[in-house]
């Protein structure tokens, strides 16, 4: 029995028709260093310059814009580590109604002010003894409000494939996709795109070493759970894959590359230093395997997602003085 994927490439074509002119179409970047260092074809999409400074605009925006205007006028909820809550928060105030976020305590303080910026309240949690999604559930239904979450749903992640559509539209026929993996959201879209316009590309996820969580469940073929990652890529520090987007990835994504954070932070100095480019750590993880050589065999044409750029300039330089 053949069943029916819950995100097609026709999903993710007309979520770019929705969030046309509203989401930005991102630039492709292009480096005759980085292609001689890899031995490649490199394009980098640039969702560091999506609004709210991430890819998660996209989903967030396409699913709120889909929602009855009952639900839209009771107001959005999310919960999530900082670029989802900006992308919720902003989407709200594109919509006319208003957002309540629940955050981690430890989220890094540009991505709490900038979504409070938005307009959003903020509730904040302890995320190494917190049930984020069980929280968030909860304060959605005490508030009567639409719950928005950052992956587990088909508006979602149609979403974020748009910019995996855009960059293939716009250079042309790649052998690689090369994608950040948190909780699966960017990866299950982005595959759903490249493969329905592509079957034989390859589609590579990235995550850090310490939060492999997507990887361990693509090789048991279930989803793993693992205890809640310490890495410099706090916007990957899942600790299990999406039920959804699972469901997508083991049928979609070839192989998941692990990178470590002092390479991480390579990816992110490179980017500045050569590109004149910031990304935070989890918007490097896609280039840092190609840069550590964690992608073998490397294909000849490669698009690589840099997912987001949220980092303050102290947190930045504190890095990269690391």
């Amino acid at each position: 029995m053949t069943t029916t994927p819950p995100v097609t490439l026709d999903d993710v074509r007309d979520a770019a028709a929705r969030i046309e002119g509203v989401a930005h179409r991102t630039p492709v970047l292009r480096s005759r260093t980085l292609d001689r260092l890899v031995g490649a074809e490199v394009f980098l999409k640039c969702e560091n310059l999506q609004r709210v400074g991430a890819f998660k605009f996209r989903g967030a925006y396409h699913a709120a814009s889909r929602l009855a205007p009952e639900q839209v006028a009771r107001g959005l909820a999310a919960y999530s580590s900082g670029n989802h809550a900006q992308a919720v928060a902003l989407a709200a105030r594109e919509l006319g109604t208003t957002a309540v976020i629940l955050m981690p305590e430890d989220t890094p303080r540009s991505k709490k002010d900038a979504t409070a910026g938005y307009g959003a309240e903020i509730v904040t949690y302890d995320r190494y003894t917190g049930d984020r999604v069980a929280l968030g559930e909860a304060l959605a239904a005490d508030r009567g409000l639409t719950l928005i979450p950052p992956y587990e749903h088909p508006h979602v992640i149609a979403g974020q494939g748009t910019a995996a559509l855009e960059l293939i539209e716009e250079v042309g026929e790649l052998d690689a996709l090369v994608v950040p993996v948190g909780g699966g959201g960017l990866i299950a879209g982005s595959a759903t795109a490249a493969k329905g316009l592509r079957a034989g590309i390859r589609v590579i996820g990235v995550e850090p070493e310490a939060g492999d969580d997507t990887k361990r469940s693509l090789e048991a073929g279930r989803r793993v759970t693992i205890p809640v990652p310490r890495t410099i890529a706090d916007g990957q520090a899942a600790e299990t894959p999406g039920e959804l987007t699972f469901s997508v990835n083991r049928r979609l994504v070839d192989e998941i590359a692990l990178v470590t954070d002092d390479q991480i932070r390579d990816a992110m100095r490179f980017l500045f230093e050569r590109l004149k480019t910031v990304v935070e750590p989890s918007g490097a993880t896609a280039l840092a395997a190609l840069l550590a050589g964690r992608i073998a065999p490397v294909p000849r044409r490669i698009g690589v997602v840099l997912s987001g750029g949220n980092i303050g300039a102290q947190r930045f330089a504190e890095l990269l003085a690391g």
